[in-house]
């Protein structure tokens, strides 16, 4: 999940909707004990005890790209600022350090030069003044850039949410994806991230190659080859880390999967739906077991990365140890056997110390840079990731004021990613202007699926949806999704009052928000609320929130629906969490709110489809029979079966209510 950066928040920060798109479902007992291949990652990578790394992945931009990236979100989000002051910083450090390298040489010359004491002390004030000036100088300006630069990966932030939460749904379920979401919320979670960090390595980068060019021809006043010494050392030195350094890129993937498989845990340990769960089947051994093992195998793969560092850093210090100890020994020469004097030793000692530094300066933050730009890339591929639906590109779709929208379905399957079978087959629907359709089968027979096809969540893999003779897949699917309101089983309840849970916006029309809560059975309810309608929702964020119950949520979610207005209602289980008056009060007002709609209801239960003027009934992927209710219960087929189930059950449970 993308969150705020933790060390500093921007005024202009918005944290977006993310959430919306979380991973971690909000049920019970089934969703802990069915994580979809929990353990495969670790079992993939695992052969004979030993950690098996996947193949090495290759970074999709290169550094320049990802800087002139980088370069042009600055401008783009209106912090051009970032880009001036790192330019002043650059400027100011190298005066700064022309400053301390002459100081000393030429104080000590003005005193072998026994220059008079006025003098001697107006140098000493001159350099201790312009120093002085500088650091003041270069303090400002350090200070003064974090907020541009804190401000540029807040737009990050921004466009890693914007992307979450607009983008194809298919891709909510590809792993792919969420493993690029959770490395880019790493990668932009602090300011010691690359989406934050890479400026002050580009800047003190610039500072090194200018400085070095400045102090190589100081150098090449005593010796050449003193030069090519420090850059073969420290060249192979930087060869060996770069190479190493790669290490943790090229092995991201498996990194984020043993991360997602503990935040999955976690989440699901905190989640406050599956607290019932925890305790009714004693599953806290069983998820603390699961973390503990995922724990360990993070741990170890971290211990290898680590070795790997300690070697990168033992093959640095030898050769930095090579290519200081030249120089010195050199120096040391020049003053014994050259009548090198005290200001002179002094300048080229700190000019070869500081070129050393120099050196090792560029090279390490080549490599910086070079890592950066490798988590940079992360995020941009997050961020650039394909997108199955058209958008923008898409047809504009003008709502039409008089609803008058058919949806037809041509020969429609559907098959998700790695099966083996269809989960539709050859469906042929058509959804007329105004007609109310009910969807009954069982569990499995491919309910939902069929919704996520009409409602344009996902595409069919053969056959068309056509809304008024036209492909859905040439729309702006965001138009397209304008045409629904729906109630589905899993929602989303946000914090904030009742009345902005309806309308999903702080900018509402209370007339028809209460209109709508009162179409959907919740009136009493709300009124009998010391804040009515401002009474706020989630405990979690508010302390004086309340805590609706689950057929009350419901109902605010059929509210919600309403409120929209959109031409077509869709209603997944709608009274799953009503009791059967409440139901009873649903089914007549049914006419009532689908109005001028064209609507889609799914129920198990069928004896809550009689108010729809057409019903399918789904098994295996397929439309079985299709008829209203009384022509299915004629046909003496599979729905009138399951009908007469459903009706003896409850008519044994009112038989054996009379006895008692």
């Amino acid at each position: 999940m993308i969150h705020p950066p933790k060390h500093a928040i921007h005024p202009r920060f918005n944290p977006g909707i993310f959430f919306l798109v979380k991973s971690v479902s909000k049920g019970g007992a089934k969703n802990l004990l069915t994580p979809t291949s929990f353990n495969s990652g670790i079992t993939q990578n695992k052969k004979e005890g030993k950690i098996m790394f996947p193949k090495k992945p290759v970074s999709k931009y290169s550094t320049f790209q990802n800087i002139w990236f980088m370069i042009k979100l600055a401008c783009t989000s209106q912090e051009k600022k970032v880009l001036v002051i790192s330019f002043f910083i650059t400027l100011l450090t190298i005066i700064q350090n022309l400053l301390n390298l002459y100081v000393s040489p030429v104080i000590l010359s003005a005193i072998e030069n026994h220059v008079s004491i006025q003098e001697l002390l107006f140098t000493i004030v001159i350099f201790v003044l312009m120093i002085m000036l500088v650091s003041a100088a270069l303090a400002y300006a350090n200070q003064n850039v974090i907020y541009g630069r804190i401000s540029v990966r807040c737009e990050i932030v921004n466009l890693l949410n914007k992307k979450a939460s607009t983008t194809s749904y298919p891709n909510i379920d590809d792993m792919k994806f969420k493993k690029l979401l959770t490395k880019s919320d790493e990668y932009t979670d602090n300011n010691d991230q690359a989406t934050e960090a890479i400026w002050n390595t580009l800047t003190v980068l610039l500072i090194n190659i200018v400085c070095f060019f400045i102090y190589a021809g100081l150098l090449t006043q005593i010796h050449p080859i003193l030069i090519l010494v420090i850059l073969s050392t420290a060249g192979i030195s930087y060869f060996i880390s770069q190479r190493l350094d790669e290490y943790k890129y090229q092995h991201r993937e498996e990194e984020a999967e043993y991360i997602h498989q503990m935040a999955y845990l976690l989440n699901r340990a905190a989640d406050f739906g599956a607290a019932k769960d925890i305790r009714i089947f004693g599953l806290r051994s069983w998820l603390e077991e699961l973390y503990s093992k995922a724990d360990r195998e993070f741990t170890a793969f971290h211990r290898k990365a680590e070795s790997v560092c300690i070697w990168a850093g033992i093959a640095d210090l030898t050769f930095t140890f090579l290519r200081n100890g030249a120089v010195y020994a050199y120096l040391i020469y020049l003053v014994l056997y050259r009548s090198l004097d005290v200001p002179a030793f002094l300048l080229y000692f700190t000019a070869a110390n500081n070129f050393s530094g120099w050196i090792t300066g560029i090279l390490e933050g080549l490599g910086t840079l070079h890592r950066q730009s490798l988590d940079i890339s992360t995020v941009r591929e997050c961020l650039d990731y394909p997108e199955l639906f058209r958008f923008k590109d898409g047809l504009t779709l003008n709502q039409d004021t008089k609803n008058n929208y058919e949806i037809v379905l041509e020969n429609v399957s559907f098959r998700y990613p790695g099966a083996e079978t269809d989960t539709l087959k050859n469906i042929n629907l058509t959804l007329h202007p105004g007609e109310n359709l009910a969807v009954v089968g069982l569990n499995g027979a491919g309910k939902t699926t069929l919704i996520k096809i009409i409602c344009g969540f996902l595409d069919p893999t053969k056959g068309q949806v056509k809304l008024n003779g036209t492909d859905i897949r040439n729309y702006n699917r965001k138009d397209y999704y304008k045409l629904f309101s729906a109630v589905f089983q899993d929602f989303s309840l946000l914090a904030g009052t009742i009345a902005e849970n309806v309308a999903q916006t702080e900018n509402f029309d209370l007339k028809q928000v209460k209109n709508c809560i009162k179409k959907a059975g919740l009136l009493s309810k709300i009124d009998s609320l010391p804040d009515k309608y401002q009474t706020f929702l989630n405990r979690e964020v508010y302390k004086n929130a309340i805590m609706l119950s689950g057929g009350e949520t419901q109902r605010l979610m059929l509210a919600r629906a309403l409120y929209k207005d959109a031409p077509f209602i869709i209603l997944d289980e709608p009274t799953a969490a009503l009791d059967s008056i409440a139901e009873a009060d649903i089914y007549q007002k049914y006419d009532e709110m689908t109005k001028g709609k064209s609507s889609v209801y799914i129920s198990h239960r069928l004896a809550s489809t009689r108010f729809c003027s057409r019903i399918l009934m789904l098994e295996q992927g397929e439309i079985q029979e299709e008829g209203t209710h009384e022509e299915l219960l004629r046909q003496s087929g599979k729905y009138a079966a399951l009908y007469e189930v459903q009706s003896k059950y409850y008519r044994e449970g009112d038989g054996e209510n009379e006895d008692k």
